[in-house]
Order: C-alpha cells, then sequence, then structure tokens
C-alpha cells in the first residue's frame, strides 16, 4: 500500500492553508476548542507557545487565535474560541469534518527556554488560561525542567472555568501546584472567591528566580503585574501577551501600531520592562 504524502510546510504568510476540523469542544457555554489538521499536502510551520494564527472562515472574515494545543508529530494543533463577534462565533459553530483556513504561525511567543531552573508563576484570566496551556504541557513535561511550576487562574464563575480536567491534572504533577479563584460562587463551589491576585498569597515566592507569565483581559493583567512587582519579581521577569488590534499580523495594515512596536510582529508577547512606559495607554 503507498504511504500518503506527509504535508508539506508553507511559507505564504498572505496564504491560508487549508485544515480540517478533527474534533470539536465545549468547553463551556460560548467556548469551543477546534483540533485541526492539514486537509491537503500543505501545512503551516511549526510554532511555539504564545503565537497565533489568522483563522479564516469564508464569507465572514479572519480573528487571530493563540494555540491551546501544539502536536507536531501528528500534524494538529488546538484553537480555543470565545463566540464573541460574527467570525469567532462562525467558528465556533464549525462542525466535525469541515474546513477553514489558517494562516501563520505568527509573533513572538512564551519565553520557555528561560524557564530552567527556575520557579514559574502562570497567570490566567478566563480565556487567557488557552494561550498559557501549551506552556504548562512543555514545562510538566520536563521541557526545559523548571524548579517549580505555580498556575493561578481566575474566572468569573465555576462554570466558566476552562480546562477543568487538565487543572485538576497539572495539580501535584512535578513539583506543580494549581490554585483556581472565581469572582462569583454558586452554591456547591467549595474553592477560592476573590481575584486571581489574591492566589499569590498562597504560594511561597522566590522573587529572585521567578519568571512569571500572565494572560487575560487587560485589567486582570495591569493588577497581576502590579501585585508581582510588589512581591519583589523584577519587571524583566515578567511577561503578558497583549492582542491590540490585529488585524492583517505581518505588520502591514497598522492597526496593532503601539508606539514603536506592533503588536502582530513584536508581540504579542512581551517583556513588561519593554512596554512598561505605554503600559497605561488604552487601545483605540
Amino acid at each position: 500500500m503507498t504511504q500518503a504524502p506527509s504535508p508539506q510546510k508553507i511559507n505564504n504568510s498572505w496564504l491560508p492553508v487549508c485544515y480540517e476540523v478533527i474534533k470539536r469542544v465545549a468547553e463551556n457555554a460560548d467556548t469551543f476548542s477546534l483540533t485541526l489538521t492539514p486537509k491537503g499536502e500543505e501545512k503551516l510551520s511549526a510554532a511555539q507557545p504564545g503565537q497565533f494564527n489568522m483563522l479564516y472562515i469564508p464569507g465572514f472574515g479572519e480573528i487571530p487565535v493563540s494555540y491551546s494545543h501544539i502536536d507536531p508529530d501528528n500534524h494538529s494543533l488546538t484553537h480555543t474560541i470565545r463566540a464573541a463577534g460574527a467570525v469567532s462565533t462562525a467558528a465556533c459553530a464549525r462542525k466535525k469534518h469541515t474546513s477553514l483556513g489558517l494562516r501563520g504561525p505568527f509573533g513572538k511567543g512564551w519565553p520557555v527556554d528561560l524557564c530552567r531552573a527556575k520557579h514559574v508563576i502562570i497567570m490566567a484570566g478566563g480565556l487567557g488560561m488557552a494561550p498559557l496551556k501549551p506552556v504548562v504541557e512543555m514545562l510538566l513535561n520536563g521541557c526545559p525542567n523548571p524548579e517549580s511550576i505555580h498556575v493561578l487562574y481566575g474566572s468569573r464563575t465555576p462554570e466558566s472555568i476552562l480546562f477543568a480536567q487538565d487543572l485538576k491534572r497539572w495539580n501535584n504533577k512535578n513539583d506543580s501546584e494549581v490554585y483556581s479563584t472565581v469572582d462569583h460562587a454558586s452554591s456547591d463551589w467549595s474553592g477560592h472567591v476573590g481575584v486571581v491576585t489574591s492566589l499569590l498569597e498562597l504560594i511561597d515566592i522566590k522573587p529572585d528566580n521567578t519568571i512569571a507569565m500572565v494572560c487575560g483581559p487587560e485589567i486582570m493583567m495591569h493588577f497581576s503585574v502590579k501585585s508581582l512587582l510588589a512581591v519583589g519579581i523584577n519587571k524583566n521577569d515578567i511577561y503578558l501577551s497583549m492582542e491590540r488590534n490585529m488585524k492583517c499580523a505581518i505588520k502591514q495594515c497598522g492597526h496593532c501600531q503601539w508606539g514603536e512596536y506592533f503588536v502582530c510582529k513584536d508581540g504579542p508577547v512581551f517583556n513588561y520592562a519593554q512596554i512598561q512606559s505605554r503600559w497605561g495607554v488604552r487601545a483605540l
């Protein structure tokens, strides 16, 4: 039997590659994870945690979406999407075995290589857990062998928590600890209630040897940075994912220009020291 050829990498940033939905998971009422594989012989180049694709739905348009899982062995990747606008709602409605277009990967990802022998704090709010999920998975698999991992996750309600089974699986695995909190608790919620920064009080922080990665709504990231600085973590050791106004992903349209930076090319992951002077400037 003739073996099917492996998908070939494509490097044209302008053209979407056809991918097929092989799995669709409802994470909660309005958020879905789509696992995708190349439909033809072309595939995107290898991706790193924190990078993003432009996801194209014919008849609706395209949106930037970060990776929530990367499986290079099976040429598959996963995007976790919240139904918020026309394109994202159309993407969430995509069924198994239907197709969509992808461009990418784009941007700079999380500094996973800097985590060797470090205490790593992962702080996520809401959908911000999705771009950080591949980082946690890499670190728990010993790449690149951190000293410890603390995952701090905040959600609005228990029902809106993403990747609940993964959070349980990560806890106490390879020197990791996972803490979750919600803004509004239901009667059967026995966990923490409050903002995600309150979870910092539950962990033993060694600021001189700690790297922090933060993703979520900007207001959440603002107070997370403030809290991390307050416990002594250096601004050069705090990284954030900014996804402001990205439209073309190739530094041509100018929508995501932020001072001297273009978020789609120079980010979306930035070191806090890079963007400190513009941190308080609101997006248009």
